[in-house]
């Protein structure tokens, strides 16, 4: 067989066979979700031996985690992607409003279209930012392209609410957990019972759920 054989991929240097193995191991999260993930699979695909794949993730969970980590990083260009969307109203309630909103909106959109991916962001004994704590500071250009995982653009927009007034204080600590179940449950319903709905639908029930949430979370002030 010759170097020209276009069944043949050129071998990876080392340092590059890390991330195809990631990147492959993607492409199997993206087909089947967590259980797809197979390290001897994703060695095939980027055609190496099972042998040298196991010099760069001595285990499976190992590999999951990676992929993990570039799915949490996918989700949060989701989430700053919808952020980007929003423009000053000259009010700052509701500007800090629309922010949270939008990260909600990028939660779901990314559930919808990467549910595989989705899958394995949220697989058992994950939550949104644990990951990162298994990458180093170098590795962490793999996040959103503020820096931030989802987590902490949760946090941020939380913050920005309760800089605005618009957020109790002794709520902020709940408020993080109520926002997380919400967008989160509404992304397990459109991708199960409730799925099959037209674009229009859906789009519309996301914006309004959304918005329901964000009001819920406004204090309440008497007069």
């Amino acid at each position: 067989m010759t170097g020209s054989d276009p069944k043949k991929r050129p071998p990876y240097h080392h340092g590059d066979l890390h991330h195809a193995l990631v990147q492959a191991g993607t492409e199997l999260a993206r087909e089947g979700g967590p259980s797809a993930i197979v390290l001897r699979e994703a060695a095939r695909r980027v055609g190496v031996s099972p042998n040298a794949a196991y010099r760069h993730f001595s285990a499976l969970p190992e590999l999951i985690e990676a992929v993990a980590f570039d799915a949490l990083s996918a989700l949060a260009r989701s989430m700053e992607a919808e952020q980007a969307k929003c423009r000053p109203t000259g009010d700052a309630g509701r500007d800090a409003t629309d922010r949270l909103c939008a990260v909600g909106r990028g939660y779901v959109r990314f559930a919808l279209s990467e549910p595989g991916l989705f899958a394995v962001a949220f697989s058992p004994g994950k939550i949104a930012g644990d990951v990162s704590v298994h990458h180093s500071s170098d590795e962490r250009h793999g996040v959103g392209d503020s820096g931030l995982m989802p987590d902490e653009l949760l946090e941020q927009a939380l913050d920005g609410m309760l800089a605005a007034g618009v957020l109790d204080a002794a709520d902020r600590n709940t408020a993080t957990l109520n926002a997380w179940a919400a967008v989160h449950g509404l992304s397990e319903l459109l991708l199960g019972p409730m799925a099959g709905q037209t674009p229009t639908a859906q789009d519309a029930l996301i914006d309004a759920f959304l918005d329901l949430v964000g009001r819920g979370l406004i204090t309440r002030r008497t007069t």
